[in-house]
């Protein structure tokens, strides 16, 4: 990542401090303030960094493992048109939650806000999709656990773009086209109040080469299904793509960070 990136996704990142949506003004002597509690690194950390690892689960590909890994300063995930999840009609190669020691991790729970911070490299290659292709989702831990936000590249009358939807109630945050994006790093700064019915919250920010892409946001949403919410990042995609974007592809992230509201 380079030094202007850095500088321009820290100014973002105090800019912000204490301005996330659907929270009232502070009206204590203290105000609320972002707290950093993750901050990984993929040459210190590699895959150490996540709660869990979803390589390859059903282990149709042995011979493209490992997926996902650490390389340089960037997390890999490889996603080839032969890998198949335990689902056969789906692929999955993901990373979860944030992991800050070798027996213990961050846990979103009601009522909390946090926010991520990173850098992706998304290929020409990885391609905006006619049925599912989530980048990120938020997620109830658990087996069969329906997704509570997503992160997609979806071609919308045949464009491509990438989007924030809330997957509970279907409800779309932003869209953007994706083409402009590809085969470039893109700034992402994610914001999301954990709240039950319409007590959540969240915003999506994309910046790429110093300007705002989108800057979309939405409050009074359910942001919450039980136990906690728990971020995953990687390629997750249906195999039912009706225009023939399915190629063997690959996304990279770096400098991944977690922040609380407190």
């Amino acid at each position: 990542m380079s030094t202007s990136r850095r500088r321009l996704l820290g100014a973002a990142l105090g800019g912000a401090a204490g301005a996330a949506v659907g929270l009232p003004a502070a009206t204590t002597a203290h105000a609320a303030s972002w707290q950093q509690k993750w901050a990984p690194s993929a040459s210190g950390d590699g895959l150490g960094a996540f709660e869990s690892i979803e390589d390859d689960r059903a282990d149709s590909h042995t011979a493209g493992q490992p997926h996902i890994y650490a390389t340089g300063n960037n997390w890999r995930f490889n996603m080839h048109t032969v890998d198949r999840d335990t689902s056969t009609d789906r692929q999955r190669q993901e990373v979860t939650g944030l992991r800050t020691g070798s027996s213990s991790y961050l846990k979103w729970t009601e009522g909390q806000t946090w926010r991520v911070t990173y850098s992706m490299y998304i290929p020409s290659s990885l391609k905006a999709t006619t049925t599912f292709t989530h980048i990120m989702q938020m997620k109830q831990p658990g087996t069969g656990t329906s997704p509570i936000v997503v992160q997609s590249l979806r071609r919308v009358n045949g464009k491509q773009t990438i989007e924030l939807k809330l997957a509970i109630d279907d409800i779309l945050i932003g869209r953007t086209d994706l083409e402009p994006l590809h085969d470039k790093w893109t700034d992402v700064d994610f914001q999301i109040k954990v709240g039950d019915g319409s007590a959540g919250s969240v915003r999506w920010i994309l910046k790429s080469g110093g300007s705002t892409v989108i800057d979309a946001s939405k409050t009074g949403v359910d942001t919450f299904l039980a136990d906690r919410v728990r971020p995953k990042w990687g390629i997750y995609r249906s195999l039912g793509d009706t225009s023939g974007s399915l190629q063997n592809t690959y996304l990279l992230l770096t400098d991944l960070r977690g922040y609380q509201l407190g």
